[in-house]
């Protein structure tokens, strides 16, 4: 079973803003795939259920909306001994359908079932995104 994860993106507006912070870090892979490392501290002890075709889905302001192929995930230990984890992803950023979501630390395994549609073009998507909370609220989108 393909498993995903899901992490807040803290200090994050809104997905436009998203792919603005990541583009410093945009890097080139050995295979030519754009790609962005992700850091945290814990590396998920179920690698194999999410590599290949897992994405990692981001919380924006309470709620899912967008997410990016995992492409890899590298482990090791920093200068001071500590030990992280560096999550790969695909340099495209693909919104969601929103989904509320409540806070949480670090990230968390999101089974398929849970995890929201992509985004489709005549879903509202071209709405800015405080009237597509306000629709979402009312149950019209």
């Amino acid at each position: 079973m393909t498993l995903h994860l899901i992490k807040l993106a803290v200090g994050v507006r809104d997905v436009e803003h998203l792919t603005a912070v990541q583009a410093p870090r945009l890097a080139m892979t050995g295979g030519g795939v754009r790609a962005v490392p992700v850091h945290t501290r814990q590396t998920p002890k179920r690698a194999t259920d999410l590599l290949p075709g897992g994405s990692l889905y981001w919380v924006i302001r309470g709620s899912v909306a967008a997410r990016q192929t995992l492409l890899d995930l590298e482990s090791g230990t920093d200068s001071e001994g500590d030990p992280f984890c560096r999550i790969w992803v695909s340099a495209e950023v693909i919104p969601t359908r929103p989904l509320s979501h409540r806070p949480f630390q670090g990230w968390r395994y999101l089974v398929p079932e849970a995890a929201p549609p992509d985004q489709k073009a005549g879903d509202g998507s071209d709405l800015p995104p405080a009237l597509q909370a306000e629709l979402r609220d009312l149950g019209l989108l």
